[in-house]
């Protein structure tokens, strides 16, 4: 892959038709060595979030050998890492994706959150001594910009017959639970830390490990999120309020905040109405929650030739389908004088971009390269990397 130190050099040295997937594999070796010196656990990386390998291949150079994978898919592909350990965290799985995950991959660690979910994997594993059980249960999601708590989680209520039978099974015992994505205040986890001690003293089981699962933040327009340095702080405080907190093992998945920074995508202006541009990329492709989530993405104009970036506007942006559901409203801040022929580079899509696009017309279809040079935003900057990485985290 062609590597190149920004987009305006790239685009001196060619003018391409397609959208170009800007991948930055230095953010997310960045972000993995921040979350290793600074997490007080295992660090998971939720395989969904971005599957370039490039990517992939920056986190575990940056130590990460731990995955959250969902599918047999992402199965198939993390099991091709040298150690890697693999976690099912997906709580709803097909009795055949449990079977081959144990069988033929070697999984050992699942999640569930019903009795029915249980059976299957007690079943489907011959009730083998050796399997790590996960009880996601549900928390609030109050405090995050897209909440997932509606899908998956058992309730406190329901949570300690659960505990208990799980506790007969397994050979080691977890708590999971999920505060939703692009979490904007730390309360989140000190909220559902206590919560799960509570469920803990409720139950009277103990457990062997507390996955706090993902939702940290990332930097955008929309959301400016405090220091991650502020979410640890209460994570700390939180797990050590626990009765458990000697003998269990505190674990996380983030996805997007590894990743959100390490790819951006340019686009190509193909026509301007007003201040409603119409780009190369958009609703089907690797902006899907500019599109459906209310997402804003920092965004910038890559003139190919001399111009003043003065004024500025506000624009919306359309995708390249005929479908008129593609459609950004933004707003994009870029210079006034934007017009046919001008490439746009748009950050912070390294997190859902690339594994949301689809084909959708026939579009979809990327070229890609390397970039040397700062994401747009960071939750990052000036953070100095840790000279050795505490493996005993990963």
């Amino acid at each position: 892959m062609d590597v190149f130190t920004s987009a305006a050099e790239l685009l001196r040295h060619r003018r391409p038709e397609r959208p170009v997937l800007a991948l930055r594999p230095h953010a997310a070796h960045r972000a993995a060595s921040w979350f290793f010196a600074n997490f007080p656990g295992r660090v998971l990386y939720a395989a969904k979030a971005n599957d370039a390998p490039e990517i992939i291949q920056a986190l575990v150079d940056a130590g990460i050998s731990s995955f959250d994978v969902a599918s047999l898919v992402e199965i198939e592909r993390v099991a091709r890492i040298n150690g890697a350990q693999l976690y099912f965290m997906n709580p709803i799985k097909s009795r055949g994706a449990i079977a081959r995950a144990y069988r033929d991959f070697g999984v050992r660690s699942f999640a569930f959150d019903s009795d029915d979910e249980l059976d299957k994997i007690v079943e489907e594993t011959g009730g083998a001594g050796d399997v790590d059980l996960y009880l996601r249960v549900a928390c609030p999601n109050t405090h995050s910009l897209i909440p997932l708590e509606g899908k998956f989680g058992v309730s406190s209520a329901d949570a300690p017959a659960l505990l208990l039978r799980a506790r007969q099974i397994a050979r080691r015992l977890g708590l999971t639970f999920h505060v939703g994505s692009q979490a904007v205040v730390p309360a989140a986890f000190g909220e559902a830390l206590r919560q799960i001690g509570q469920l803990i003293v409720t139950s009277g089981v103990l457990v062997d490990a507390i996955d706090i699962g993902g939702g940290f933040p990332s930097r955008y327009p929309h959301s400016d999120p405090p220091e991650l340095a502020s979410f640890m702080d209460e994570v700390v405080r939180a797990a050590d309020e626990l009765a458990v907190k000697h003998n269990c093992e505190l674990m996380c998945e983030p996805g997007r905040a590894l990743v959100a920074e390490a790819e951006s995508v340019i686009v190509r202006v193909d026509a301007r109405r007003g201040n409603a541009l119409y780009v190369n990329d958009g609703a089907f492709g690797t902006l899907f929650d500019a599109a459906y989530s209310g997402f804003r993405f920092p965004a910038r104009l890559v003139a190919t030739t001399r111009r003043r970036q003065k004024p500025v506007a506000e624009f919306a942006l359309y995708g390249p389908t005929c479908d008129s559901s593609d459609h950004l409203p933004g707003p994009f801040v870029l210079p006034a004088c934007v017009r046919e022929g001008d490439y746009i580079e748009i950050g912070q899509i390294g997190a859902y971009g690339r594994v949301l696009a689809n084909r959708f017309n026939g579009f979809g279809e990327y070229e890609e390269a390397i970039l040397t040079d700062e994401p747009m935003l960071s939750m990052y900057a000036g953070a100095e990397e840790p000279a050795v990485v505490p493996l005993k985290r990963a």
